[in-house]
């Protein structure tokens, strides 16, 4: 398979099913805003918090819930123990799927994982807004029941599709799978009478490391606040609502597009290869590639940061009422803004840097993972006490930067010896800087002016204050970044036309 084939299929992968990610994440948006109206914010912060680390260590630390750590009031949160042992069945049910997951991920089964993953987050939260109007004195088991039915349906949808697809030996798409059968998912003994290929499994335990660190690097401050108790539970509440309101763009569309270009960069990069022997046209096009990743990354995330700040509290009257929108809401929501800016730029260089390491650089890596989760949690307690949970906004931040620096050095390394500079990306025209700055003033004033004590009215005009500079904006960069909307043109014409024709 050629590098522009794959590059197509990448692009397919994060842009065919974008549309449809939109729709579905717009009901589940409105039906969590439906939601929030009948919840308390000790109860999110249980929830979003505390209960879905159980998720993670369900098999290895999910006594420390229910032994060690305080036990909410049952007058304020019921059923808190059996809430943490179904969200802990949960996972094991969730982990049953994941080689289904995987399979789909690295075929690019599109519409598959779309449509499975999107109706399981509806359905689930159909079921908890049916629960939390009908039963609401039922506390945790309506979304430890709701979780468990969230991921019974997931593995569901994926186990029937790949067993109608394996029992049909016509079909082209199972002609392309390394299974014939559902059983060939299972652990099982190979020809040559080894359980386990030892080559695999170092290079499964490499990434394994690299995964965990990351989790502490990501997850750190669910983790201090669980175990070192640094805010209460409507304040951590509070705060999970704006990550989780603030990382949305992030979830839907950085996400899909790290995801299918790490599978681009890794198929058409050979991993334990120099960079002088590679391939050079698949060399070039991953350059090219990487390049347009980082310019499309750059502008999205400068958009959300400088229009973010001025439309932070307006969001979060919108979506949770005067809950979140007075206290600390506003400034969370404002410093999220920047983190998604350096969220974007480290997923593209981080799906690059993983795809083109080779065992012994991602071994370096993890040593370097490990000293940036400690220096982490230490510089959350620090900024915490400082500045509140803002700190732990701050302390991800400082993290990504470092993380960021460290995939640029790679990349700057990696193509060192060749013609090819893709960091160019990174590189914006004067004008569409000033551009942004000037929307940025403008938004600021009109928050001020018009925003958000002053009735609908205020607001809608606030709104198209923010309209117009935006069209203002993406105007100007349609007209300066002329690279980046060949790439776009090109790339989302070839996967329309891939489409049809399949």
């Amino acid at each position: 398979m050629g590098s522009q084939e794959v590059l197509g299929q990448a692009a397919r992968l994060a842009s065919s099913g974008l549309l449809m990610q939109v729709l579905f994440r717009l009901i589940t948006f409105v039906l969590n805003a439906f939601i929030l109206r009948f919840l308390s914010k000790e109860i999110v912060g249980v929830v979003n918090v505390r209960v879905p680390l159980g998720v993670f260590w369900s098999l290895f630390l999910g006594w420390v819930w229910l032994q060690l750590l305080e036990v909410p009031d049952p007058d304020v949160i019921p059923h808190y123990r059996t809430g943490v042992v179904l969200f802990g069945l949960s996972a094991v049910v969730e982990l049953l799927g994941e080689p289904f997951w995987v399979l789909a991920q690295a075929h690019m089964f599109i519409k598959l994982k779309v449509i499975t993953e999107s109706l399981s987050v509806i359905l689930k939260s159909v079921l908890t807004a049916f629960l939390v109007l009908w039963v609401p004195h039922w506390g945790l088991y309506i979304f430890s029941l709701a979780q468990l039915f969230y991921t019974t349906i997931l593995v569901l949808c994926y186990v029937i599709y790949f067993t109608k697809l394996l029992s049909s030996p016509e079909s082209t798409k199972q002609q392309t799978l390394p299974v014939s059968r559902i059983t060939d998912l299972l652990p099982s003994i190979t020809r040559s009478r080894n359980f386990v290929n030892w080559k695999e499994a170092k290079l499964t335990w490499s990434f394994f490391k690299q995964s965990f660190l990351k989790q502490i690097l990501t997850e750190g401050e669910r983790y201090m606040m669980t175990f070192l108790n640094i805010l209460n539970f409507g304040d951590q509440g509070v705060y999970d609502i704006v990550n989780n309101l603030g990382s949305l763009v992030a979830r839907l569309i950085f996400q899909p597009i790290e995801e299918s270009f790490y599978i681009f960069f890794a198929k058409v990069l050979e991993r334990e290869k120099h960079a002088t022997l590679q391939k050079q046209e698949d060399f070039a096009v991953a350059a090219m590639v990487l390049e347009s990743l980082l310019k499309l990354a750059l502008l999205a995330g400068l958009t959300i940061t400088v229009f973010g700040f001025a439309y932070s509290q307006l969001a979060l009257d919108i979506y949770g009422g005067a809950m979140l929108s007075s206290g600390s809401g506003p400034v969370l929501l404002r410093s999220y803004c920047l983190y998604v800016l350096l969220l974007a730029i480290n997923g593209v260089t981080e799906c690059f840097t993983f795809a083109a390491m080779s065992k012994e650089e991602v071994d370096r890596y993890n040593v370097t993972m490990l000293a940036l989760s400690s220096s982490f949690l230490v510089l959350s307690c620090i900024l915490t006490h400082w500045c509140g949970s803002v700190g732990f906004i701050l302390a991800n931040c400082f993290n990504m930067g470092i993380r960021i620096t460290q995939s640029l050095f790679f990349i700057h390394r990696y193509y060192r010896e060749s013609p090819y500079r893709p960091l160019a990306g990174l590189y914006l025209s004067p004008v569409l800087l000033g551009v942004f700055a000037l929307s940025g003033g403008i938004t600021g004033v009109s928050e001020v002016l018009l925003c958000c004590e002053q009735g609908w009215p205020a607001r809608l005009a606030h709104v198209a204050v923010g309209a117009f500079c935006l069209g203002m904006t993406l105007g100007i960069a349609c007209l300066t970044e002329t690279k980046l909307v060949h790439f776009l043109r090109t790339q989302l014409g070839m996967s329309r036309l891939t489409d049809k024709t399949t």
